[in-house]
């Protein structure tokens, strides 16, 4: 995977903190860093790579990962690269934050859960852990009290709740200390009070 990726905020050689954000289907880099300008991320890098055809995996997240390949190893392999390349700059793991959107918030939770450790935090607008079901085997780590948001709708379009559920209890089981919200017929979008508790919760904390 040839990846892009576009940064803003402070330079990373000169960042303390950095974000790495991840959009969803169909949209590109430049659309979630929009939603930067929310967060209470000045002083953060901010990180956005573009996936190949606007897609990280070209079916639903529900289907058998083997359906999904190679574009999910080649995603969760980008990504992989992204947070070496942040770490080479002299940012710590656990001053390193992740947010997705949809797909991205997907594959956000699926790479942490792969590789857990102490980030910032991580924020999932919409999402959960991938495949046609959870493989707790496939999740290795202890994120050691790492702060993770999770907001979704009930019901959604894209993302079951009860993978949402499973999800948020396998983080907990991992070690992370996640705060899971579901809204009543929010739809497929993100709400002004999943943005609120994405700072309260994760990056306003010093």
């Amino acid at each position: 995977m040839n990846l892009d990726t576009i940064t803003a905020g402070v330079p990373l050689n000169e960042a303390k903190k950095a974000l790495i954000m991840l959009h969803g289907r169909g949209a590109g880099a430049h659309d979630i860093l929009s939603i930067a300008k929310y967060l209470d991320t000045a002083d953060f890098a901010l990180v956005a790579p573009q996936a190949d055809n606007r897609t990280w995996y070209p079916y639903s997240f529900l289907v058998p990962i083997a359906e999904n390949e190679p574009s999910f190893s080649n995603s969760l392999q980008a990504l992989s690269q992204v947070l070496v390349a942040v770490q080479q700059n002299g940012i710590e793991k656990e001053n390193i934050y992740f947010l997705g959107f949809s797909q991205g918030a997907c594959l956000a939770l699926e790479f942490t859960a792969r590789n857990a450790a102490k980030y910032g935090g991580v924020v999932a607008f919409t999402g959960g852990l991938i495949g046609d079901k959870v493989y707790e085997e496939h999740y290795h780590g202890n994120f050691e009290n790492t702060p993770i948001f999770i907001g979704t709708s009930d019901p959604d379009f894209h993302v079951p709740v009860e993978r949402v559920n499973q999800t948020a209890a396998l983080l907990e089981k991992m070690g992370a200390d996640v705060t899971k919200k579901i809204y009543d017929n929010m739809g497929h979008t993100i709400s002004q009070d999943e943005i609120d508790l994405a700072n309260q919760l994760i990056f306003s904390k010093k």
